[in-house]
């Protein structure tokens, strides 16, 4: 059976003719009966009780009227549906994102996506703590590094890479340049954080070197780590997002270049909805155009 043999089975119903239905659509009482009576065939059902006077629903076809408007709610609910999720993101978007990584990328992107969507705006929650996405109310987290099952749906945005560094000042008082065997030798600078330990195991392809001698200096903070790397108290691992703009001016020095750490994941999730609203939808897209390279 067809969509438009069932909306004319229900808009003859409602009307109680052919006449006033076939009006009522623009169409000929000879077609609106030729279809309802082929719908009739198809089932192998009497559907409408025809006298000259009156039209009644058989005991079955009310049984196909009430499924028929159903189904064509559901469709007129779907079409709708679609003209939100392709219309223009509107509304507020609430989103939450740990300290760093909110100040050094997603504060850009937000700037940007509320230039390009006008009718967005947005409530951000730099944290440390995992938000609850669900019962806090939030459309979106952006998170970094491996994560735990759940119920949420993570969309990967790109990877975190690193590097070890030290500052110029501190490399002019080394008597010979730093050596991978030599690292050991140095003070290090650790981030304390849960997602790297205090031992830096690089890689360079298939192989692994651990280095382990005791940190100078542990602190949870990126930003307070390049800190203490730029005053020449050690050498750090550092991600490349959060030592390029001094790299760039010659404040730090990258050594080693070809040993680092794995890069980190960073995903977006956002509560496993059926359908993603416009937007959260835009606001992942933008971040996947405009991640750090």
């Amino acid at each position: 059976m067809e969509l438009n043999e069932l909306a004319l089975l229900v808009k003859v119903v409602q009307l109680g003719s052919f006449t006033q239905a076939a009006e009522a659509l623009g169409l000929q009482k000879a077609y609106v009966s030729r279809v309802i009576t082929q719908l009739e065939t198809k089932l192998s059902v009497r559907l409408l009780e025809r006298t000259t006077r009156s039209l009644s629903l058989t005991e079955i076809g009310r049984e196909v009227y009430e499924r028929a408007i159903g189904i064509l709610g559901a469709v007129e609910e779907t079409k709708h549906l679609t003209q939100q999720l392709t219309s223009e993101p509107r509304g507020v978007l609430r989103l939450t994102c740990g300290i760093e990584f909110g100040l050094l990328a997603v504060s850009a992107w937000m700037q940007g996506y509320l230039k390009r969507y006008p009718a967005v705006s947005i409530e951000a929650d730099w944290t440390g703590r995992v938000v609850d996405l669900v019962h806090e109310g939030f459309d979106i987290a952006i998170r970094i590094g491996p994560l735990p099952d759940s119920s949420l749906v993570a969309r990967r945005l790109g990877e975190i890479h690193y590097g070890l560094f030290a500052s110029d000042d501190y490399l002019a008082q080394q008597p010979v340049p730093i050596t991978l065997d030599m690292l050991g030798q140095y003070p290090r600078l650790v981030f304390s954080g849960e997602r790297i330990h205090e031992h830096w195991e690089l890689l360079k392809g298939s192989e692994k070197v651990v280095v382990d001698n005791p940190a100078r200096l542990a602190v949870n903070n990126y930003l307070a780590l390049r800190e203490a790397t730029l005053n020449g108290l050690g050498i750090a691992l550092l991600p490349l997002l959060v030592a390029k703009p001094y790299l760039e001016q010659g404040q730090l020095r990258a050594l080693l270049p070809e040993w680092s750490i794995a890069p980190m994941p960073v995903y977006a999730l956002y509560a496993s909805n059926r359908y993603l609203t416009p937007k959260v939808r835009a606001f992942i897209d933008y971040a996947l155009e405009h991640f750090p390279g």
